[in-house]
C-alpha cells in the first residue's frame, strides 16, 4: 500500500473510531465520511461495508486481547488471569457502543468480516477458562461459548445508560459465578480480592 493511501486509510479509521465511540455502531457511513472530510465513495473504496470498516477498526484490539490472554497464561495464576482478561474484554467492548451485538452475530456467521477475529478471541478466552478449570478454580460446567456470551452480556449491560452504573457490581457477581470457589464471603466482590 502506498504511503499516501495508508495515511488516508489510517485517517478514516481514526475518525471512524472516534465517531463510533461517540455515537455507536449504528452511525451512518455517510456521517463517518463527512466527519473525515471525504466523499462517501472514498470511504466505501477503502471499506465497502460497515463490517469491513469495523473489522479493520477492531483488528488491532482483537489482536491485543488475544496477546494479553497468552501473556496472562504465562504470568498469572489461573483464576486471576481469567478474571483480568474477562474484565479487559468487557471494558474494551463497551468502548464501541453496540459492538457486542455485531460480535455475537459474527461468531455464528462464517461469512462475516468479523467472524475470524471473534472466533480467535473466543478461543483465547476458552484457553484461560480451561486452564482455570484444570486448577479447580473455575466451574467445570461452562465452556468458551458460555464465557463469550457472558462477556457479551456484561458489555451489553455497560452499553445501557440505565444499567451502566450497576455494571461493576454485576461483573463481580458474574465473575464469582464463573469461579469454582463458592466459599467466597458474601458482600466481598472480585474487585476486593485483587
Amino acid at each position: 500500500m502506498r504511503a499516501d493511501a495508508k495515511r488516508n486509510r489510517d485517517h478514516l479509521l481514526a475518525v471512524a473510531g472516534t465517531t463510533i465511540t461517540e455515537q455507536g455502531i449504528d452511525v451512518s457511513m455517510r456521517d463517518i465520511a463527512r466527519r473525515a472530510d471525504v466523499g462517501l465513495a472514498t470511504l466505501l473504496r477503502h471499506f465497502p461495508t460497515r463490517e469491513a470498516l469495523l473489522e479493520a477498526l477492531l483488528h488491532t484490539s482483537f489482536d491485543e486481547l488475544t496477546a494479553k490472554a497468552t501473556a496472562l497464561e504465562a504470568s498469572e495464576a489461573a483464576e486471576s488471569a481469567l478474571v483480568s482478561w474477562v474484565r479487559d474484554c468487557v471494558a474494551w467492548t463497551t468502548e464501541y457502543r453496540g459492538v457486542t451485538v455485531l460480535m455475537a452475530a459474527a461468531i455464528e456467521d462464517p461469512e462475516s468480516a468479523l467472524h475470524a477475529a471473534c472466533v480467535t478471541l473466543r478461543a483465547a478466552g476458552a484457553r484461560l477458562l480451561a486452564r482455570a478449570q484444570a486448577t479447580g478454580t473455575a466451574r467445570s460446567d461452562i465452556d468458551g461459548d458460555d464465557l463469550f456470551a457472558l462477556i457479551s452480556m456484561l458489555a451489553w449491560t455497560g452499553d445501557q445508560p440505565a444499567l451502566a452504573p450497576r455494571a461493576p457490581r454485576l461483573f463481580d457477581i458474574v465473575a464469582s459465578a464463573i469461579l469454582a470457589s463458592a466459599g467466597r464471603s458474601q458482600g466481598r466482590g472480585v474487585h476486593d480480592e485483587q
